[in-house]
């Protein structure tokens, strides 16, 4: 009996560009003796195999089971075609179509073949410092355009020789049409200048840079997203030198190690941190420290972890072979500034911070920040989603109208949506300058082409200072839709766990523009993608001097303190009220009575700052979030007890007093008990009283499932325990995985609730 030969057509959508998916399907339908071919199109990858039909099956069951370990395949859709005679199968020029939705690869560490040939002596690349393959290397921040070609890259600029160019010809090959296939003596080359610009003429550069920061200086070097500033991490006056020149006072630096074994010198690993530090993505982990360890105090002070990562360019590992046990690597930039990427402005703005500058000529035609992740609560959470993760999308439960939502002023991200796909950007950053307006509307422009979609709906914050709300309002023909701050944290978590409203959303953080023009952030919201309203809050307290008192906490102490003691406040013995004179004391609680720059605030991140400052913790922050980090860094897990609380009920809607908890503290202090054990306590009373008011909700509602969302998340101890005494309460609990619970993740919100139809 003969079997039927037949002929399909077969579209494949998905992250299917760059990836080596061509080459797998080349080799795949040898494997299944069928002919045909396969290219590259702006919506994907298109095939055409002929053969017996059983074959073709196979292949197509293949396609999506066997792929390479960069692809991810959203949609195979297969289409009967008539024969055409193909006498072998090939892999032909890419085709531009009018739909443009091919998925563009994150940038991925160098891969374990590449590490061996780039340390093999007999090897044409050995120690050449932009080695890659199919299998790892640059993708998103070369990217000009699709389809994914050299073209549409900045390695358009660099011809391959002969011997790269028949590599990338051959289907066979590990770098058959790796982009940036390049070698010693075609591709990118390094090259190290002093600080007056002058040309360090070395046969063996990334040597001498090794030795320049033995000595305890600090090296500019060109990455993959973007320029690091690099010291040696053990070197007490290298790294308090950076942090002077760079006017970042206190807030950890992140480091780099060679290996794990020299990660495990100075912290400790657990096994999922391990898989998560070695994954192809290559993220900053935060690690507990290991006491005592060799690494100067200056890397990450009054701080439990260090934020570490491995190597994941080639010039990464040639430069820390040297036998560092880490390099600082911090974001190339200037405080509140976007990282570098261009070697000019590099030499421009590092003019008085870096010694050296080990430089490329390889353009980098987006930025792209380290992110930076930590395990709590049995899985990975984002604190910046950036390198190694974008543009992968983010899934939703449904397609919705193409959206561009503009996030928040803070950790700002931009979101477009197409179909069921939500692409959030690379870190953006603090929209506070110019220089970072600017690459907040580059981004937009890039994400735009590369997605090509031009969204005529558009979703900003609710205030109306931000940057991000004034761009919004600026564009014509668009429809603007603005977003409560906190219905966008919960709605972003809704949409990456697909979870459909409502849910009882808490949503904690700093500051959010509420709809009666106060200052939101201890929420609890009934929430839907369409709408919400509020069902709890903390109750309004006065921010003496605005955004002076973020900046300076013991404000929010004095605050909390006089709200809770009235008058008398001047007979307790507490160290804010020692170490500020009484005249400042007195000149804070006018403010606050007289009603002079004082907004109202029922944030639960100043809650945290009152707390750490009444503690003498922290008075004044050098950073964001910095009083709270250290309380947290401070307080005991689980250290039991809890303090009085109370809430009112005004027009249906729960408040929560803050005094009860205020005094406990307070009396807490009086009686001996320990910052640590406060702080523990601290932590446990909002785990307990939340929980108890999402029961006394879940009473009134029936809701029994809860979204958790907002930066006040980033903190492990409140996490790990909101999520444990909800779930003992018998709730269904979201949180987040794929985004930050911080602004990082805020535009995602946006653009589902000004997607969604109301």
């Amino acid at each position: 009996m003969q079997r039927e030969y037949t002929a399909r057509r077969i579209e494949v959508e998905g992250i299917v560009q760059g990836v080596g998916f061509r080459p797998f399907v080349y080799q795949l339908a040898i494997f299944h003796n069928l002919k045909g071919e396969v290219l590259n199109t702006s919506a994907g990858v298109s095939i055409h195999v002929e053969g017996i039909h059983e074959n073709i099956e196979s292949f197509s069951r293949d396609l999506s089971d066997k792929k390479p370990l960069l692809a991810r395949v959203t949609s195979v859709s297969n289409y009967p075609e008539k024969l055409k005679n193909f006498a072998d199968f090939s892999i032909i020029k890419s085709k531009i179509m009018e739909l443009r939705s091919a998925l563009i690869s994150p940038d991925v560490s160098i891969c374990d073949d590449c590490i061996k040939e780039l340390f093999a002596p007999q090897d044409r690349r050995f120690q050449y410092p932009f080695i890659n393959c199919t299998n790892c290397g640059p993708r998103y921040t070369i990217i000009g355009d699709i389809p994914y070609d050299r073209p549409n890259t900045s390695m358009k600029n660099f011809r391959m020789c002969a011997k790269c160019q028949a590599e990338y010809d051959d289907p066979g090959n590990r770098r058959f049409h790796a982009q940036p296939n390049a070698c010693h003596d075609c591709g990118p080359s390094l090259t190290l200048y002093d600080n007056n610009r002058k040309m360090i003429d070395d046969k063996n550069t990334v040597a001498t840079a090794a030795g320049l920061l033995k000595q305890g200086l600090i090296v500019a070097i060109k990455g993959l997203g973007g320029f690091h500033l690099a010291a040696d991490a053990e070197n007490d006056k290298a790294v308090y030198t950076l942090r002077k020149k760079k006017l970042r006072e206190e807030k950890p630096f992140a480091i780099m190690s060679f290996d794990m074994e020299r990660i495990k010198r100075f912290a400790v690993v657990e096994p999922d941190e391990e898989i998560l530090l070695s994954s192809y993505r290559r993220p900053i982990v935060l690690l507990k420290k290991k006491e005592p360890n060799s690494l100067s105090l200056e890397v990450s002070p009054r701080n439990k972890y260090f934020g570490t990562m491995l190597p994941y360019t080639p010039l990464h590992y040639l430069l820390l072979r040297h036998d560092f046990t880490a390099l600082v690597m911090t974001s190339g930039n200037r405080s509140e500034e976007p990282i570098s990427i261009d070697n000019e402005d590099a030499f421009n703005r590092f003019s008085d911070i870096a010694d050296f500058y080990l430089t490329h000529n390889r353009d980098i035609y987006l930025r792209s920040d380290d992110s930076i992740t930590k395990r709590t609560a049995g899985a990975t959470r984002f604190i910046r989603r950036s390198r190694g993760y974008v543009p992968e999308p983010v899934f939703l439960s449904r397609k919705i109208d193409p959206v561009l939502a503009c996030g928040a002023e803070m950790k700002n991200t931009i979101c477009i949506t197409r179909d069921n796909k939500a692409f959030l950007s690379q870190h953006i950053g603090d929209l506070e300058n110019l220089s970072t307006l600017d690459f907040f509307e580059l981004t937009i422009r890039h994400m735009k082409r590369i997605l090509d979609v031009d969204p005529e709906i558009v979703a900003c914050d609710l205030h109306p200072d931000y940057l991000s709300t004034k761009y919004a309002l600026s564009l014509k023909n668009v429809k603007v839709v603005r977003v409560q701050h906190h219905h966008a944290h919960i709605a972003g978590c809704m949409a990456e766990n697909m979870a459909e409203g409502p849910v009882i959303g808490l949503s904690f953080d700093g500051t959010g523009y509420g709809e009666d023009g106060k200052i939101w952030g201890g929420e609890i919201l009934i929430a839907e993608k369409q709408r919400f309203t509020r069902a709890a809050h903390i109750s309004y307290i006065p921010m003496p001097g605005s955004v002076a008192a973020i900046r300076e906490p013991w404000r929010m102490a004095a605050s909390y303190l006089y709200d809770a003691f009235g008058e008398e406040i001047w007979g307790l013995d507490l160290p804010v009220l020692k170490e500020k004179s009484e005249d400042k004391i007195r000149f804070i609680i006018g403010m606050i009575t007289k009603k002079i720059n004082s907004p109202e605030t029922s944030s639960l991140g100043r809650l945290f700052d009152g707390i750490s400052a009444i503690l003498g913790i922290r008075q004044h922050v050098c950073f964001e979030g910095q009083a709270a980090m250290e309380l947290e860094m401070l307080s005991e897990e689980n250290s039991g007890g809890k303090y009085d609380y109370e809430w009112i009920s005004d027009d249906n809607v729960y408040k929560i007093l803050t005094a009860p908890i205020i005094k406990g503290v307070v009396s807490d202090l009086h009686n001996g008990i320990t910052p640590s054990v406060i702080g523990g306590k601290f932590h446990g009373t909002v785990i307990c009283l939340y929980t108890e008011l999402c029961k006394m909700i879940r009473k009134d509602t029936d809701i029994e499932q809860i979204a958790l969302s907002g930066g006040a998340f980033q903190n492990s101890i409140l996490l790990s325990g909101m999520i444990k005494s909800l779930e003992e309460n018998r709730f269904k609990v979201y949180s987040h995985k794929f985004v930050p619970s911080n602004d990082g993740g805020i535009s995602l919100g946006q653009a589902m609730i000004a997607g969604t139809d109301i």
